[in-house]
């Protein structure tokens, strides 16, 4: 069995990149009418001729820029049934007292006040409607303590949001859900590897699986939730960790038993 998304049309905002481009190219593949929403609008219009779809400009902190997006959608496409709110940017691990205001201020921009505002004008006009779909994207960062004091705040904020939009909305037919990412390969994790600000061991060991979440696991996740197989899921937060949030607590017992490297053959005589 598989899902059929023929016949609708998501928006997908951050899609032209990491977890929005993976993303975007499963709601294609299940026969959705794609649009790819991103600041970048260049990168949007180069993944369109890649997997297909549409590309509209939009900068999802400013509340004009998400109007006239979603104006140009309504005019060329019609109604939107799906949004995967996906645009965010990261912050730097900084104390309060390096942390900049400014740096502070951009990244809740992006990843609270967009989401949400995207929400606001594409839920409201589905709950109009009676029926539609919303996955935001939120982090684990958001569900745990960590040198993150604006991207973590702001990502524990879209949880919430996505609970109280659920309760909000769910009377008028519309599901509003999120998905939490442990640490995902994309782009953004890729340049902190280059540069050792983060080390790609260190963060498999941190998982009880071991390893790194991809970005289409991530993307498996919002496809079910934004499908009908997901006709009763509403409100809720779904990690896609490898099992990173339970297995921190494991260090107090000496941390996970991993199961043990296989040992090297002895060498042969020469």
């Amino acid at each position: 069995m598989e899902i059929d998304l023929g016949g609708k049309c998501a928006v997908v905002t951050g899609g032209a990149s990491g977890i929005g481009l993976a993303t975007a190219r499963l709601l294609i593949s299940a026969g959705a009418c794609v649009v790819i929403a991103d600041r970048d609008i260049a990168s949007a219009r180069r993944t369109v001729s890649e997997i297909g779809g549409s590309a509209v400009e939009i900068d999802v902190g400013d509340e004009v820029s998400v109007e006239a997006a979603a104006a140009q959608i309504d005019t060329q496409l019609g109604s939107v049934d799906i949004l995967v709110n996906s645009a965010g940017v990261l912050q730097r691990t900084l104390p309060p007292h390096e942390l900049s205001l400014n740096e502070w201020d951009r990244v809740a921009r992006v990843n609270l006040r967009g989401t949400y505002l995207c929400c606001r004008r594409f839920g409201s006009a589905m709950a109009t409607r009676g029926q539609g779909s919303i996955v935001n994207i939120a982090s684990v960062a958001g569900m745990r303590s960590g040198p993150l004091h604006s991207y973590a705040p702001a990502k524990a904020g879209v949880i919430n949001l996505t609970e109280c939009l659920a309760g909000e909305w769910g009377p008028k037919g519309v599901r509003v859900n999120c998905v939490s990412p442990g640490f995902t390969m994309t782009p953004a994790l890729a340049r902190g590897l280059d540069s050792h600000t983060l080390e790609e061991q260190e963060l498999a060991n941190s998982t009880a699986l071991g390893t790194l979440v991809q970005a289409e696991d991530i993307a498996r996740a919002v496809l079910f939730l934004a499908s009908g197989w997901a006709a009763a899921v509403t409100g809720i937060n779904l990690p896609v960790d490898a099992g990173y949030l339970i297995a921190g607590s494991w260090s107090s017992y000496g941390g996970l038993r991993r199961a043990p490297s296989p040992a090297r053959a002895p060498a042969a005589d020469q």
